[in-house]
């Protein structure tokens, strides 16, 4: 049987030929005349006699000592993360694993919600351990381990996370101090065109580089309100996520956080201006509170402009006013056409959303507008943005029992009446353990999901913030004695070592 290669392939491998083989290329061409004899045989091994590739190969640059300056810092972060439970006990795991379902609870739910692990890229910005990463990549974090590209490893603790532009802040648990670190540049300044370097860790290969240019800037993808990405054809894969991207003086200009499925060559970072203005707050409050006018928007078109009779054509038309909002307080009114803020111009509505976001809240603010044709300036006291997502819910380091989640790996709940009676428990308070992480130092003390724990150290334990605070209280190194419950009032004791 015969095979026809496709013309794609065809002209792959004719290519491949003529790379390979000039001489077969040229077969088909009349034989040239020998050249004269040469009077003086040529001198090998001497420059002069460099093939013309050769030389051109030697004077291209080397991106070796860029790579080389930065790659230290460049770290692997992997994390073991837990699915956040739904509300609402039709879907608690106890009711799948103690009451039948073939595995299934009433909510159609798996028997428990597995641990997903996983592995991104992320970058040190400070010598005593503070990396960056993206949101996605450490969300719903049970446990985190950076790893650095001279092969340690440490533990590391979300700081703060802020999921509508997927920037998280790691802080490396264990005293470190003059780490490799890499510094935050000027994403503006990067020009499309300009060449960049994406370091990371795609499909576990660490510490992979590659290499490309800016394609382009502003690039709303529709992951947030707040989307104003930088692409880059420089090659980004499941695993580059959090990585840096960088510039040739070996600054970052972005977090490598995207890619377009099913597209090579097309992939997004998040900008570092837009990290440098969000950085602050992360440290200090673990999360961004943003600016909020309270308006409707709308971008300004060339026929709107037009039809408003303006010199303009790009800037951010109000079509709304939310009463007693701080819009509504500073006067602004609809078909109001905003061109500025603060002196910044202001080309559409995504780019009055952003401006307004990064502003304090109770900050004062000069919006520079159109209102029937006549431009003036407004002076606006910015509110507090809503919270629109419910991303306070989710604020890291919020509750005890995450602190002992992290630390021993255990998942706990307080233990209402309903789940007593439905589980079959005699005991009516205790710390319910919800999840295990495997591995963890509570799997090695066999502590399972559907545990009731009563004791810790002789003391009665009456809710799940009591044992968190028991397991932070115990010092490294020492065993906890505890004493568990399970359905039907039958008790056990378990022994947990606390790293």
């Amino acid at each position: 049987m015969t095979h026809t290669l496709p013309p794609f392939r065809r002209k792959l491998v004719a290519a491949v030929l003529v790379l390979a083989s000039p001489t077969l290329a040229l077969a088909q061409a009349p034989a040239p005349k020998p050249p004269a004899p040469q009077t003086q045989p040529a001198v090998t091994g001497q420059a002069g006699n460099l093939q013309p590739a050769t030389r051109e190969a030697q004077s291209l640059a080397s991106l070796a000592p860029l790579v080389e300056s930065v790659k230290s810092a460049v770290v692997n972060v992997d994390v073991q993360a837990r699915p956040e439970m739904p509300e609402g006990m039709e879907d608690n795991p106890l009711f799948d694993r103690f009451f039948g379902g073939n595995g299934r609870g009433r909510g159609g739910r798996s028997e428990r919600e597995q641990i997903r692990q996983g592995a991104g890229s992320g970058f040190i910005i400070d010598p005593k351990g503070l990396v960056l990463t993206n949101n996605h990549v450490i969300e719903d974090a049970v446990t985190i381990t950076i790893r650095l590209d001279d092969g340690r490893s440490f533990t590391g603790e979300v700081v703060g996370r802020d999921p509508l532009t997927d920037v998280a802040v790691v802080k490396i648990k264990e005293k470190v101090d003059q780490l490799p670190s890499v510094k935050l540049g000027d994403s503006d300044a990067v020009r499309v065109g300009d060449w960049v370097l994406a370091i990371g860790n795609p499909f576990g290969l660490a510490s992979s580089v590659s290499v490309g240019i800016l394609s382009a800037r502003a690039r709303e993808i529709g992951a947030s309100v707040y989307d104003d990405f930088l692409q880059t054809d420089a090659a980004i894969n499941p695993g580059n996520s959090g990585g840096p991207l960088f510039n040739m003086k070996g600054e970052v200009v972005g977090i490598n956080t995207a890619i377009v499925g099913g597209g090579t060559g097309i992939g997004f970072s998040v900008p570092s201006n837009l990290i440098k203005a969000l950085l602050p707050q992360l440290e200090k409050e673990g999360a961004v509170t943003r600016g909020w006018l309270g308006v409707g928007i709308q971008p300004l078109t060339r026929e709107l402009g037009q039809a408003l009779k303006l010199s303009v054509s790009e800037g951010a038309i109000l079509t709304q006013i939310t009463p007693d909002s701080p819009a509504a307080k500073a006067g602004l009114k609809p078909d109001d056409v905003v061109v500025a803020v603060d002196g910044k111009q202001v080309r559409s509505d995504s780019d009055l959303t952003r401006t307004v976001a990064l502003k304090k809240p109770s900050s004062v603010a000069t919006l520079t507008l159109y209102r029937d044709g006549k431009k003036q300036d407004v002076k606006v006291t910015m509110g507090t943005r809503p919270d629109l997502e419910g991303l306070s819910k989710k604020k890291p380091g919020a509750t005890d029992e995450q602190d002992s989640s992290r630390r021993v790996g255990v998942s706990l709940q307080d233990l209402d009446a309903r789940t007593a009676s439905q589980a079959g428990f005699t005991e009516r308070a205790g710390a319910l353990i919800t999840d295990i992480v495997p591995g963890s130092p509570a799997d090695r003390a066999q502590l399972t999901p559907g545990m009731l724990v009563v004791e810790a150290n002789k003391k009665p334990i009456a809710s799940a913030k009591e044992l968190a605070a028991a397991i932070r209280a115990a010092p490294k190194g020492s065993t906890l004695l505890l004493r568990v419950a399970g359905p039907g009032g039958g008790r056990l004791l378990r022994a947990l070592t606390v790293p």
